[in-house]
């Protein structure tokens, strides 16, 4: 058995999740061991990339010793976890990036904590999340040029990760909120299918929208961190169906995208091709092409309702970019939500029929590198139709762009096909690192 403490913070620190999980559950590694070396990297980048709203180191290290006195709790055994700021913890304060709850303290975690606690994960504390996450940003920094943004609304959470404090963070998703931070940080991010992971305990923006899910360095951390959510272990085992068919998705967004994302996801094609994987350009049918503005305004009509207490009682602690969107949310009536869902349930039985071509659909994660400054988090565009939909979906980081940030493309499959898409990624994963 090898010491924890023959294992340099170096190399701790570069370890994903999947292989620091495989040696917490071998012993060979102490969590107070990790969590130390975590701590350490915290202080260094910290001060930087801002990505933590609140920390506590002692009680952390308190969790750690504890997990190493006693037996197994599960596979997130003393692996650190940031938490987004979205979520109710007992034991923090949570704020949903809002001053209006600067002194809220929930007496219960929501459904997804406490489930990662149960399965022996360490919360380090909470991450940075913009204002009800929405697009007024906080102030974390890009952890690889900290004059650019980290994306949001899962800010703290990508940027912790990206930047090596944590292995493993969550978040969640409304428009493009995980896989936009994910890509202009460097690190994967999963969204689930719609609904499959609960969002008891989550401040809630858009009913029919928000969804759950996390932040880690390759396909299985991910994957093991939103199976514990799930309940859903076999989300953890590869599928072993081979390679995926692609479909090339340029989207009616393609000349939003940067020539560097265009370049980059032409060239996945190309090296994914050469490898063997079947790879065909798809178009989408014209209706989808005005999904983004759909989703756009049920967000917006849902989040009129969702923040009726504070906009109704405490205007003055919301932003006006927020009050502005809530303002639109309140144009549209009974008839508009309805057309809205008519044309959902006519987009989503077009994509369960284009789905039987393809196992994956491949397009940009987002417009470009990460935008410089900090007043804004970038565009959600290529993410809306499938936050839309509630299709599962996965940033993948690719390379760099002209400036050194990080690019990544997405990867989204049929709703509710969780496991397989899981799979599907790791094995594309596999291939781009060869």
């Amino acid at each position: 058995m090898t010491s924890s403490t023959a294992l340099p913070p170096a190399t701790l620190i570069g370890l994903n999740a999947s292989q620091l999980a495989h040696l917490l559950q071998t012993r060979q590694l102490t969590a107070e061991r990790l969590l130390t070396v975590c701590l350490e990297r915290v202080a260094e980048c910290e001060p930087q990339v801002k990505a933590w709203r609140h920390i506590d180191p002692a009680f952390a290290m308190e969790q750690a010793r504890m997990l190493d006195s006693g037996p197994l709790r599960g596979p997130l055994h003393g692996l650190p976890l940031g938490v987004k700021d979205l979520f109710d913890t007992r034991d923090f304060p949570t704020g949903y990036g809002s001053p209006i709850y600067a002194d809220h303290r929930p007496n219960h975690d929501a459904a997804a904590v406490a489930l990662c606690r149960n399965a022996g994960a360490i919360v380090l504390g909470k991450t940075v999340t913009t204002e009800f996450a929405t697009f007024s940003p906080g102030p974390t920094s890009n952890p690889h040029n900290v004059l650019h943004t980290p994306g949001g609304s899962s800010s703290g959470s990508a940027a912790a990760v990206g930047a090596q404090m944590i292995p493993l963070a969550l978040g969640t998703q409304t428009a493009a909120s995980i896989i936009r931070p994910a890509a202009y940080c460097g690190v994967v991010g999963f969204k689930p299918s719609f609904g499959l992971i609960s969002r008891a305990g989550v401040k809630s923006l858009s009913e029919s929208l928000d969804t759950v899910g996390g932040f880690g360095r390759c396909v299985a951390d991910v994957a093991l961190l939103t199976s514990v959510m799930a309940g859903a272990p076999e989300w953890r085992l590869p599928t072993g169906a081979g390679k995926p068919r692609i479909g090339v998705c340029r989207t009616a967004h393609w000349d939003q995208a940067s020539p560097a994302m265009q370049h980059t996801l032409m060239t996945t094609v190309q090296r994914l091709s050469a490898a063997g994987v079947p790879v065909s350009d798809v178009e989408l049918p014209d209706s989808f092409g005005g999904l983004a503005g759909v989703h756009d305004e049920v967000m917006c009509s849902e989040a009129f309702k969702a923040l009726a207490d504070e906009r109704l009682n405490h205007p003055e602690g919301l932003s006006e970019r927020l009050l502005e969107m809530l303002e639109r949310g309140a144009g549209f009536g009974l008839k508009q939500t309805l057309a809205h869902r008519a044309a959902l349930a006519s987009a989503r039985h077009q994509m369960g029929r284009l789905f039987a071509g393809f196992d994956l659909l491949l397009t940009p994660s987002a417009c470009g590198e990460a935008e410089r400054g900090l007043e804004r988090t970038g565009d959600p565009v290529f993410s809306r139709a499938w936050s839309l939909l509630g299709l599962p979906s996965l940033n993948l980081p690719v390379g760099f762009g002209p400036q050194g940030l990080p690019l990544g493309v997405q990867l989204t499959g049929p709703i509710f096909s969780d496991t397989a898409t899981l799979g599907f990624c790791q094995e594309i994963e596999a291939l781009l690192q060869q």
